[in-house]
């Protein structure tokens, strides 16, 4: 019988869309409470807290710019107040600023540095305390395949998917013996808004790339953080790779 997730609490950050609305609905139907971090898609993040609450658990919405030191910690804040505990932190935040190293600029390179390395540390640092006192929690860190292989036109990007990646194995180390797993997911190009946006040319020889012939849809990865969260006591410090397989 799979495990379940039943009174359990966890925060998905940038969860309104793609993979982290996945990533919400999979952890709802395994029981768990969820809040739902937002920055700016609101309807999104509305229709989606009605559809955890139709299967059962509670939901928490919180607009917070998770880049943001203070905002991580309102997040952090009200998901306690809400529901006295916090078990499971995925670190989902990103975003994407693509442009070849000679014509990009400093604002695109600090912009995705900001995002997706500030609110790796912001929410991480901020959620410790409460997983520290109790003694357990799970944080899976959302990285991505351009991390270990790189990309043409991501350097940014795949410096601060890189940089998860070193994030993850540190933190796993200090924690591990307080009962805290850290493990990291690098999913390869999967079918979200930020894929759609790629020209149909580049998309078609990406996936002339991929042994599997397709792209991943978000509900995989999802399903990958959900066995973390329930069956991977005995997992940590780990980096998952959920790419259909290309060699990195």
């Amino acid at each position: 019988m799979d495990k379940r997730l039943d009174g359990q609490t966890a925060i998905v950050t940038g969860a309104a869309r793609g993979i982290g609305r996945a990533i919400v609905r999979e952890l709802a139907a395994t029981g768990a409470n969820v809040v739902i971090n937002y920055v700016t898609s609101a309807d999104a993040a509305r229709e989606l807290a009605k559809e955890v609450e139709e299967l059962g658990p509670k939901a928490l919405i919180v607009q917070a710019d998770v880049s943001s030191y203070e905002q991580a910690g309102e997040l952090a804040r009200r998901t306690i107040q809400t529901f006295g505990q916090i078990d499971i932190l995925v670190n989902n935040a990103g975003i994407t600023r693509d442009k070849t190293l000679k014509n990009m600029s400093l604002e695109q390179w600090d912009e995705v540095v900001h995002v997706n390395l500030d609110s790796l540390f912001n929410c991480t640092r901020q959620v410790l305390p409460c997983m520290l006192e109790r003694q357990s929690g799970k944080i899976v860190n959302i990285s991505s395949f351009v991390g270990q292989g790189g990309n043409v036109g991501q350097a940014n990007y795949a410096t601060t998917k890189a940089g998860v990646i070193g994030f993850t194995k540190s933190v796993a180390l200090e924690v591990s013996h307080y009962g805290i797993t850290v493990n990291a997911i690098c999913p390869g190009f999967t079918e979200t808004d930020m894929l759609q946006s790629v020209p149909a040319e580049i998309r078609q020889r990406l996936l002339e790339k991929i042994p599997l012939g397709r792209f991943a849809q978000p509900e995989e990865v999802a399903a990958c953080v959900r066995y973390i969260v329930t069956e991977g006591d005995y997992i940590t410090a780990q980096t998952i790779g959920i790419n259909g397989g290309v060699y990195i």
